[in-house]
């Protein structure tokens, strides 16, 4: 079964890319959940943070941002010390600042989605790639999300985390033309 160039040899990385990758989100907790993820990758290997994907789901009471933006002092150094997540304090931080701005986001849209979602006019954009090398880190949508999260406080949301975050929840499908994946947004 052909794959997308970036897929590993791990059977987590392959069932994330089969099942997940690409597959449009329009949950709020989930797209919640998308955007810490993919702004604790930021540095490090995506694996990694699929290794730790459980482990933030735990740490952080699975991505309800009411639970989140309520964290206490003590809490934060809890969090500092588990080495289930990726132990960057700017990082764990910014998961409780961008709980506070999520939160505000849906009082003004009703939904998180609804926001996010206005960056590719509510549908997906079906790319097709011949290869890896041809998909670009960012582009002008990812571009004008970041703007527009960062001017809301949102942290760790530069183009090319919200370009990453736009392919892992399916606003943009990716899939190489040789992927299996290639034009499906279904699972």
């Amino acid at each position: 079964m052909n794959r997308c160039d970036w897929v590993g040899v791990s059977p987590l990385e392959r069932r994330y890319h089969d099942q997940e990758w690409g597959v449009p989100i329009y949950d709020d907790r989930k797209l919640f959940e998308a955007l810490t993820l993919e702004g604790a990758q930021a540095g490090l290997s995506w694996v990694t943070i699929l290794r730790k994907r459980e482990g933030y789901r735990i740490a952080f009471d699975n991505f309800e941002a009411k639970k989140i933006v309520q964290y206490s002092p003590e809490k934060m150094e809890e969090l500092m010390a588990n080495t289930e997540i990726v132990r960057n304090k700017l990082k764990i931080h910014s998961v409780v600042t961008n709980a506070k701005c999520f939160i505000k986001v849906q009082k003004e849209f009703g939904h998180f989605s609804d926001y996010i979602w206005s960056f590719v006019e509510g549908k997906p954009t079906i790319n097709k790639w011949k290869s890896a090398v041809e998909i670009p880190s960012s582009t002008s949508e990812s571009e004008k999300m970041s703007k527009d999260l960062k001017k809301r406080g949102f942290k760790f949301v530069g183009p090319t985390i919200c370009y990453a975050f736009m392919q892992a929840t399916g606003m943009v499908n990716d899939h190489i033309e040789s992927c299996f994946r290639c034009g499906n947004t279904h699972r």
